[in-house]
């Protein structure tokens, strides 16, 4: 490295205040769980001399970013101050103006960000830009728990598709609903407003034929104030769906693998759009479907669907995360289950998963888990 090159962004330890400072801009974050979408949650703080002089939220795209609305909030007393962005400033032109440029015009003294942005328009660039000015530059502190609050905005932007949540509500021994259909409810209160809490939070709901014929769900958020619903998106391989089904209104995505224009155009005049994705066995391609999404900016997708689309999902290597909640209560033999598809015959060949949550919601067993 040359005596002229910038240096790179620091991980010297951090003090008991910059942790302090970095969790109240964590917390910042997470007021735009609902809201931010395409655009990652992020909050910022600025503190001197051991005070909180400025802090903000990116509360939805094309507004103001977190770092701007902290300088604003300071003011003049942003000189010389310590910036905690949960995200690296961004250093490019988007809708707004590069927040690395504001920092160094408003003359920070330091920037200490939680972790690098994985947009590759940004990747680096924003604490090099910083680096350069003279400001000194740290990453990496609570980077965990940042990331934690944009798992669907890093993906796509490394992977160019969203991250799945599948949520599921069974009994103990694994059933939905009856031999009969009968479901409603396995859960209680406290279970049904937490899923409604993780569908506001997605920028799409996803689903399959079966559900809609069996329960003609609305699939929406609710019991929220939102500004937004997420898109609605159905996968529906033969075209099914009737065109007064309650999952069009507003509008909704449906995703399926023949060629039918008349059935389409029926649909379309129901406010939905007809996505057709043909896989190699006849059914949808949900890689491709998941790949689109993600090229339309979605960033979470929430998956509530029956055994055939959860399946599916699973077998495809689609499922990022699983929100299992679990009743007490056995629904025996005849119940219906969980996933569909080909059976194993090897023990070693189950798909296993590590446990990320426990906690109880009411009566309710809630688990969290990702892929081993």
């Amino acid at each position: 490295m040359s005596p002229d090159s910038p240096r790179p962004a620091s991980h010297a330890p951090f003090s008991v205040a910059d942790h302090a400072h970095m969790a109240r801009a964590l917390r910042l974050a997470a007021r735009g769980l609902y809201t931010t979408m395409p655009n990652p949650r992020v909050g910022c703080v600025l503190a001197r001399d051991g005070e909180v002089v400025g802090e903000g939220w990116h509360a939805r795209a094309g507004e103001a970013h977190a770092e701007v609305l902290a300088l604003r909030a300071a003011g003049p007393r942003a000189r010389g101050a310590t910036a905690y962005v949960t995200l690296e400033p961004c250093s490019h032109h988007g809708r707004t103006p590069p927040c690395a440029d504001a920092l160094i015009d408003a003359g920070v003294a330091r920037v200490v960000a939680a972790m690098r942005d994985p947009n590759p328009v940004v990747a680096g660039r924003g604490l090099e830009l910083l680096t350069l000015a003279g400001i000194a530059t740290q990453v990496g502190l609570l980077e965990e728990p940042a990331r934690e609050l944009n798992p669907g905005f890093i993906q796509r932007m490394l992977r160019g598709r969203p991250w799945l949540r599948l949520k599921t509500a069974s009994s103990l021994d694994g059933g939905t609903a009856l031999a009969n259909g009968a479901s409603q409810w396995l859960t209680g209160a406290d279970a049904r407003a937490d899923v409604q809490r993780l569908r506001a939070r997605a920028c799409a709901i996803l689903t399959g034929i079966g559900t809609v014929l069996a329960d003609d769900p609305r699939m929406n958020a609710r019991d929220l104030a939102l500004p937004r619903q997420p898109l609605k998106v159905v996968v529906d391989s033969r075209l099914r769906t009737p065109p007064a089904a309650r999952v069009l209104a507003g509008g909704a995505l449906i995703a399926t693998a023949v060629d039918a224009p008349a059935r389409a155009q029926a649909l379309a005049a129901a406010g939905a759009e007809v996505l057709r994705l043909p896989g190699a066995d006849g059914r949808v391609d949900l890689a491709a479907l998941l790949d689109e999404l993600g090229r339309r900016g979605i960033n979470e997708v929430h998956a509530e669907a029956g055994a055939g689309l959860n399946g599916g999902l699973l077998d495809a290597g689609l499922v990022d995360e699983w929100v299992a909640y679990v009743a007490p209560m056995v629904l025996a033999a005849g119940a219906r289950g969980l996933f569909a598809g080909a059976g194993l015959e090897r023990i070693a060949d189950a798909r296993r998963f590590r446990l990320t949550d426990t906690r109880m919601l009411g009566a309710d067993l809630r688990l969290t888990l990702r892929p081993a």
